[in-house]
């Protein structure tokens, strides 16, 4: 990433060269051309990358290459689990990870976007950001703060249900099954089954994890 970027930019900065009527730059010249230009060549963002559903391996390319070249890279560790642990994709991706609960994502987001104006970060997600879970509400903090971002897609559960067999046109509405506690013990995901069932849909089931405890406030959500 780093290299296309420098290539990027060079290419960028003889064509401001060109316009200008200079040919053959001296080295000076270059440096001093893209001090001014800078801004406009390199875009500091939140990258919202996803991992794939196997192991660390399981990353495309470009999501790698962004990995990389990013300062703070958090993974977010509450919608799915990983086959392969922290440590294992720290190696991989040669870069310290961030473990971000449910807490962090939701309740302290600015903390993840805090300097994202001044160094890349990035956002890991099991399978694809926008898949089975959504941090829509993220890139809605990120637009407001006025920090740009980009999404790096991945396999996700959504696509990979079709080596069941089953046709994916002929899935319904996907259900979340969540943990009941003594207070609250929601039964919407039987109608939406149900209806699925009447309408000779699938359903795909995404069922609760406990990673971590969430509060009473977080699961009304």
């Amino acid at each position: 990433m780093a290299g296309a970027a420098a290539a990027g930019a060079k290419r960028a900065l003889l064509c401001i060269l060109a316009r200008v009527r200079v040919t053959k730059p001296s080295t000076l010249e270059l440096v001093s051309i893209l001090f001014h230009s800078l801004n406009l060549i390199i875009i500091i963002m939140l990258y919202l990358i996803g991992l794939g559903l196997g192991d660390a391996k399981d990353i495309t390319v470009k999501g790698l290459e962004v990995i990389k070249q990013c300062s703070r890279v958090y993974l977010e560790a509450y919608t799915s689990i990983l086959t392969v642990g922290k440590e294992a994709l720290e190696e991989f991706y040669g870069k310290e990870l961030i473990l971000a609960d449910r807490e962090t994502v939701e309740q302290e987001a600015d903390t993840i976007l805090k300097g994202a104006h001044q160094c890349d970060v990035a956002f890991l997600v099991v399978g694809d950001p926008f898949g089975a879970t959504t941090h829509s509400d993220l890139v809605l903090r990120a637009v407001k703060l006025g920090v740009p971002y980009r999404v790096i897609h991945n396999a996700s559960i959504l696509n990979a249900v079709g080596c069941c067999g089953l046709q994916l046109y002929n899935f319904g509405e996907v259900v979340s099954v969540v943990f009941w506690t003594d207070t609250w013990k929601p039964e919407s995901f039987y109608d939406k089954i149900a209806k699925n069932r009447r309408n000779g849909m699938h359903t795909l089931c995404l069922l609760d994890i406990k990673v971590k405890e969430q509060s009473l406030e977080n699961l009304m959500k």
